[in-house]
């Protein structure tokens, strides 16, 4: 008891019961995904990394084992590395690309780049809506499909900030269709008539992601997969504008409303994509470096894949599921069909 006019002495705070798991073991989850990712690609080159880790997510949410780990304690660091490493992902994707490719390729292919990126953009954006899938889906879906598929996914949400959800379905979706592309593409060369070259050419202007053009290029030949590779950075190039129109539209929607929002016209990890472009253009960094931060590019992006993947709940899902597989597979055919054409006219 204790003594009269003496206060009891306040019980020690509880340590480590109540306190928030923070993100190092979310962290540590996506590098070991990362890794498994990493060694299946070893195993099946024909299998894009980044593609393993957001199926590795998607199994990771759903599996009795880890699902109470991934929607506990691991959520903090999953939600860091969807978020903060997609964007040091997008940053170095930069490296990939220099002016002197974009002069390079000559205006006719420019063009054909540009109609392709705004036929398909505006097309998927239009049918997502007309379907009704909710929040910023329309605009994520579309977005993927006519740039570079989760990159520009990662970029546009974060500036829109929209839904982890929105992000993570629209990232399942693109990322479907492109693994897709790379077994469907190949068969469609000798029936299209298309020289090696060509077939390159619609790769890089038709399939989403780096990796996966990468992956169905090659199987025409060292001349398809440069040309592929050439058409898909000039994608990529295309990357920050639209980040700039789709944070002009938010700004303009904010004042509106009166809610306030204004962000950035150019995000700062936008400004250092396009700085990591002016780098690799001075062409002052050796191959050594620009391998290592490609390797570092898509070790981030897998780990962002993989938080993204994760937080995809198949159960909700499913009840708009039929809508996004039915937008998902008519912006593939949009894709595919006027980046063909504009091949066949600029051959």
């Amino acid at each position: 008891m204790a003594l009269l006019g003496q206060r009891p002495a306040k019980p020690a705070p509880a340590t480590g019961s109540t306190s928030a798991p923070g993100p190092w073991p979310g962290l540590a989850l996506a590098a070991a995904a990362v890794a498994l990712a990493w060694l299946t690609h070893r195993l099946l080159p024909g299998l894009p990394m980044l593609t393993v880790t957001i199926v590795l997510g998607l199994l990771a949410a759903h599996v009795p084992g880890t699902r109470a780990w991934v929607r506990g304690p691991a959520r903090p660091g999953l939600t860091f590395a969807a978020k903060r490493l997609m964007r040091v992902g997008i940053v170095l994707l930069g490296l990939k690309l220099s002016l002197d490719d974009v002069l390079g390729v000559g205006w006719e292919t420019v063009a054909m780049v540009l109609a392709t990126v705004a036929a398909t953009f505006a097309g998927t954006w239009w049918l997502g809506r007309r379907l009704g899938l909710p929040g910023d889906q329309p605009l994520l879906i579309a977005t993927g499909y006519s740039i570079c598929g989760a990159s520009a996914i990662g970029a546009v949400g974060d500036v829109s900030d929209s839904k982890e959800r929105d992000t993570a379905v629209s990232v399942a979706v693109v990322t479907l269709c492109g693994t897709l592309a790379i077994a469907v593409l190949p068969l469609l060369q000798g029936p299209l008539g298309l020289t090696d070259a060509e077939f390159g050419r619609w790769v890089g202007a038709s399939v989403h992601d780096v990796g996966q053009v990468v992956a169905t290029a090659q199987t025409a030949g060292g001349d398809a997969l440069g040309e592929g590779v050439l058409v898909k950075l000039m994608r990529v190039a295309m990357l920050a504008p639209l980040v700039a129109a789709v944070a002009c539209a938010v700004r303009a929607r904010g004042a509106a409303s009166g809610t306030g929002r204004r962000p950035a016209v150019v995000p700062l990890f936008v400004a250092g994509f396009l700085l990591m472009v002016a780098v690799r253009s001075t062409g002052w960094l050796p191959t050594a470096a620009l391998d290592a931060a490609g390797t570092a590019q898509e070790l981030l992006l897998g780990a962002a894949l993989f938080g993204l993947g994760s937080a995809v709940d198949l159960r909700s899902l499913a009840r708009t599921g039929g809508r996004v597989a039915l937008v998902g597979l008519c912006a593939w055919v949009v894709v595919a069909g006027v980046s063909y054409a504009g091949v066949r006219l600029t051959a």
